[in-house]
């Protein structure tokens, strides 16, 4: 028997996601500071001002980014963007963010706005083309740039900087939006050699996520020293099994940033391409940043439900990706989900739309769907379709138990190769609608 869409959004609604994923302590790199404050840019009077600055001076800090590809860029996206292009990734200290406002399709009055603030920053660290600005928010109204120009300056005059776990957490806390809870997340690494480094990340998101990238801003501070061109190389490939394997609900925004800076405080050689370290570094910055993004999902407006959607033995990476993709933004398949409704046709309506790069990836006589249930109880694998062929003996009830668990995954065999693609999408709920539907107000 099915759970009520009032017993399960009632269940839901009991879930206490702060206490859940928010961390009470951390650990954090050599060399950076985070400082916030409340700038008065937020109607609420809430944190809405946040700058990471790089104090390491040792050897010169490294920097790359992911953006959006959305047609109508915001004017933080196109500054970052010009800095980076003109230090080469080399020399950025800072990163400053403003929530309340996204300064997106603002024009020149908003990309003069953008470089005021980079422009105050720089001031205070004594550099040019140091400073990487992003903003999250409503799109279409200008910054106050009185509080934040203020804001920025008692941040640096008033000493708000701090390397402890509160100073980091206010920063996460500065840059949410409709976000339910700061997502912060730390981790320490070892290398063969002995070296350690730590990861810092912080992300911002709950709406318009879709992959490539969505209302989402995010940070990775690292103190390792790694070259630009490597970093660049690390973050791009992380971003593309991550953050760009995240859906909530199918929308792009103008702002999506997630950059990653490495100021060289371990004192270890740098790191490049052609180190032998390099793999093992790039592969824990991927599942450090899936760790970070799939918090993105799991506070997905309005979701009760984080959901896997895993496509293996594909031809090729890409072709299991799209397939991934094409299930994970479905809106049909998104409310089946929420409605607990077994109704594996979505998903091989979504596998059947999807844009294959190969059309050998998809054979219909070798398809397998599955639910799969995260409890740990049995059957695990709930098996849909067999080789192409559905099965008409499905436990219904076995189907609604795994479909009202809070994680759940969708299994997809393609059986045609080797490539596997996982995917991270939440449910689309009544709720996501009354958080949109009045978003400005």
């Amino acid at each position: 028997m099915k759970i009520s869409l009032s017993t399960c959004q009632k269940a839901v609604k009991s879930i206490d996601k702060y206490s859940l994923y928010v961390p009470k302590s951390g650990v954090f790199p050599q060399g950076f500071k985070a400082g916030s404050l409340a700038s008065g840019v937020k109607k609420n009077g809430n944190l809405d001002l946040g700058i990471i600055l790089n104090t390491n001076k040792s050897r010169p800090s490294t920097a790359a980014a992911v953006f959006t590809t959305n047609k109508f860029k915001a004017a933080p996206v196109l500054l970052s963007k010009k800095v980076l292009d003109i230090s080469g990734g080399e020399g950025v200290d800072a990163i400053v963010v403003n929530s309340g406002c996204a300064n997106a399709v603002t024009g020149d009055v908003g990309l003069q706005d953008a470089k005021q603030m980079v422009g105050v920053v720089n001031k205070k660290i004594g550099s040019e083309n140091a400073t990487l600005v992003m903003s999250t928010g409503v799109i279409g109204q200008r910054l106050q740039m009185a509080k934040i120009s203020s804001g920025i300056d008692q941040i640096f005059d008033a000493d708000k900087f701090g390397d402890d776990h509160e100073s980091w957490l206010n920063l996460a806390k500065s840059i949410c939006t409709t976000d339910t809870f700061p997502k912060l997340i730390t981790s320490k690494f070892k290398l063969p050699s002995g070296t350690e480094y730590t990861l810092t990340g912080m992300a911002k998101g709950a709406g318009m996520i879709c992959p490539n990238m969505a209302t989402l801003l995010g940070f990775i501070v690292t103190d390792l020293p790694i070259k630009s061109n490597a970093l660049q190389s690390m973050l791009s490939s992380a971003v593309t099994r991550s953050f760009n394997c995240i859906s909530v609900d199918g929308d792009m925004s103008t702002n999506d940033t997630i950059c990653m800076l490495a100021n060289g405080a371990v004192d270890t050689a740098v790191v490049d391409v052609t180190s032998p370290e390099y793999e093992q570094i790039k592969d824990q910055v991927t599942s450090f940043a899936q760790r970070l993004a799939q918090l993105v999902v799991r506070d997905g407006e309005g979701a009760t439900k984080f959901v896997t959607v895993n496509v293996k033995n594909a031809l090729n990476f890409a072709d299991a990706r799209v397939m991934a993709e094409a299930i994970s933004n479905s809106m049909l398949v998104k409310t089946a989900l929420y409605g607990q409704d077994a109704n594996w046709g979505r998903i091989l309506c979504a596998i059947g739309y999807a844009k294959l790069g190969d059309v050998a990836s998809l054979d219909q006589s070798k398809i397998n769907v599955s639910f799969v249930s995260t409890d740990g109880s049995e059957p695990r694998e709930l098996k849909l379709i067999v080789d192409g062929v559905p099965q008409l003996d499905v436990d219904e009830e076995r189907a609604s138990q795994i479909l009202s668990l809070p994680d759940l995954e969708v299994l997809v065999d393609l059986g045609t190769g080797k490539e596997e693609c996982q995917f991270w999408t939440c449910d689309l709920t009544q709720e996501y609608v009354t958080i949109n539907g009045d978003y400005r107000s």
